[in-house]
């Protein structure tokens, strides 16, 4: 029998709006674990008590962006039409069914004046953690770090090429002593400190000039920023902050780590790529007794030649030996803090492997190894070992996985914003929902339970 709906469109009935929202929605689940009156303590400043008319609730204005950031909408002017027609929506925020929803445009004068500095969001963020962390669902001991690039709003076709100076490393005059050490043991001329106007000459955009070029490929060259995340064994984010895209990650390991410590956390060990492997970052962790957790890097330079690996150090007399069976010796530390090696290129011109061996004119071989070496060394015994490879693999269920939802679920892909301070706010707020959405599920496990 064929069967025909009826239509109830203007039947009139009582309900509660409470009622038509599940009640295993993530927005209950959110309302349950988070309290945001906090918010009206922190924004007070900004508003004037006495005078003018009201303004617009601070919490709701946070429950919107919130509500964004954890369904992934792309708009504040998409989240208003959508916060209009959806109950769960209106429920969280406290609406009925005929309250009017802020305008979008209201919403964003609104940010612009009292959240442009980025402190509530980095406040609500933190909050969200310690909440976790007050439930024991934190283990800041093993953590995860890497990086992701997020496409800037910026035309890549339309720049300048500017001299910018270049930024010293954090390590440099650490490095520099210590060359300098060696070379004073040796009756040679120390090296003085770099000079700080070295330059370089770089894209800037016209469009967003904090967003960097970067380039992976042929086919993907872009502006970009790069969001420096740590992550723990559970895959909460406990800290992020934003660099322009064309930072090298070696550079931003010991800001992420140097973060985490001032807020107080306890880090037995750091499981990285291989971008983040370099003598100078290897040297920081082990000092700081951080275990560090590295992959294998494929050996550089011309395939044809014989491998750096194939020339055994000998650590007692300080020589590498060569697979001819002659010595490369010690001659002087570079200001870059490698040691070069040199054979004899009497005895090179003889030998049936030179061709293997070395592609220079004056026949003679060079190796250099870095004064932080040892530290490398230590890395690489700590990658063989089982508990190394273990927690290494961690990293594609921990912080990739992380930058893969932050991508395809709440908008991390590329950004609307321009500006590295107003990318960071975005960021925040997503890596706050991120941790919200797993707070909120781990903890609200039945539609009646409450915290």
């Amino acid at each position: 029998m064929l069967g025909k709906s009826l239509n109830s469109r203007d039947q009139i009935e009582f309900v509660a709006i409470s009622d038509l929202v599940p009640k295993d929605h993530l927005l209950r689940k959110v309302d349950a674990v988070l309290d945001l009156n906090f918010v009206y303590d922190s924004v007070k400043d900004r508003y004037c008590l006495d005078n003018g008319r009201p303004g617009i609730d601070p919490v709701i204005l946070v429950k919107i962006v919130l509500i964004q950031h954890l369904f992934g909408i792309k708009s504040m002017r998409q989240t208003i039409r959508e916060i209009d027609t959806n109950v769960a929506y209106r429920w969280y925020l406290g609406f009925g069914f005929h309250d009017k929803v802020p305008h979008f445009s209201t919403f964003g004068k609104n940010y612009a004046r009292r959240f442009s500095d980025g402190q509530l969001f980095e406040e609500i963020f933190e909050h969200i953690l310690e909440i976790a962390m007050s439930h024991g669902l934190i283990d800041t001991s093993a953590l995860y770090i890497d990086s992701t690039h997020i496409k800037a709003n910026a035309n890549r076709n339309k720049y300048t090429k500017e001299t910018i100076k270049k930024t010293a490393t954090f390590y440099a005059e650490e490095l520099r002593e210590e060359v300098n050490d060696i070379r004073l043991s040796e009756g040679k001329k120390l090296y003085p400190p770099k000079e700080s106007n070295e330059e370089k000459t770089s894209r800037v955009s016209k469009t967003d000039p904090d967003a960097g070029y970067y380039v992976k490929s042929e086919r993907e060259k872009q502006f970009a920023y790069s969001m420096h995340a740590c992550v723990d064994s559970h895959g909460f984010v406990l800290d992020q902050h934003v660099t322009p895209g064309n930072i090298h990650d070696s550079t931003q390991l010991h800001v992420s780590i140097d973060r985490l410590l001032e807020k107080g956390y306890s880090i037995q060990s750091v499981a990285v790529d291989a971008g983040y492997k370099t003598p100078a970052n290897a040297r920081y962790l082990l000092n700081k007794n951080i275990t560090p957790y590295m992959p294998y890097t494929r050996p550089r330079g011309s395939k044809d030649l014989l491998k750096k690996s194939e020339y055994v150090y000998d650590e007692y007399y300080d020589v590498y030996l060569c697979p001819g069976g002659s010595e490369l010796t010690y001659r002087r530390t570079d200001k870059d803090g490698y040691r070069l090696y040199m054979s004899d290129p009497m005895k090179c011109k003889e030998c049936p492997l030179l061709s293997q061996c070395t592609k220079s004119q004056g026949k003679q071989k060079v190796i250099t190894r870095h004064v932080w070496q040892s530290y490398i060394d230590t890395v690489e015994e700590i990658r063989h070992t089982v508990k190394g490879k273990t927690e290494y693999k961690k990293r594609s269920q921990t912080v990739e996985r992380r930058f893969g939802d932050a991508k395809e679920q709440h908008g991390l892909r590329w950004t609307r914003h321009r500006g590295i301070k107003k990318v960071f706010r975005d960021t925040t707020l997503i890596c706050a929902c991120m941790n919200l959405k797993k707070l909120a599920n781990w903890l609200i496990k039945e539609p009646q339970l409450t915290v």
